[in-house]
């Protein structure tokens, strides 16, 4: 069974909700109780409600698979990729603040070149080893070229990822 162990740690702090009645508290989490109308604490069962640690643990899929057979990783095929995941990426990469602006994704975009396809030459460009892998499991084509000729392995920041590319087309085949 693949889990990620975590721990929650709700914090436990109270005010009083009426100055007259410094008794009756009000809680900051959901966790620890809910209030009705008349200002009295109704405990809700779920989670400490003494402001106590839990440990617990999440099953991916249906059978407690790893990320990849629940979905979550590696799952994703060409078509499901789109003008939205390049975008989100180049922000994410901090391209933009590199470049200044979105014309070079624009310009990759409007070449009618396929979303995972400019994702791997992005991330070639970048050095980005998962993200690489990614793509070239979901169907990302290395050889397909931009308006300047130049491919994902053109675009590779050193020979160790141009290596991985066609070491994993390679094996993939």
């Amino acid at each position: 069974m693949a889990s990620i162990p975590c721990i929650f740690q709700i914090p436990f702090t109270s005010k009083p909700i009426n100055p007259s009645f410094p008794s009756l508290p009000t809680f900051s989490s959901k966790f620890l109780g809910t209030q009705n109308s008349l200002s009295c604490l109704r405990p809700s069962n779920i989670g400490p409600s003494n402001g106590s640690r839990t440990q617990c643990w999440f099953k991916f899929g249906k059978n407690g698979v790893d990320a990849e057979g629940a979905g979550i990783y590696g799952s994703q095929k060409r078509d499901d990729f789109d003008k939205d995941d390049v975008e989100q990426y180049f922000n994410y990469m901090g391209m933009l603040a590199v470049e200044g602006s979105y014309d070079k994704m624009e310009a990759l975009l409007n070449q009618n070149i396929h979303p995972v396809d400019i994702l791997l030459m992005l991330a070639a460009s970048e050095g980005d080893r998962p993200k690489i892998e990614e793509l070239l499991r979901a169907g990302a084509v290395y050889d397909v070229k931009d308006a300047d000729g130049r491919t994902a392995i053109d675009r590779a920041v050193n020979e160790e990822i141009k290596d991985f590319i066609l070491g994993f087309s390679v094996q993939k085949a």
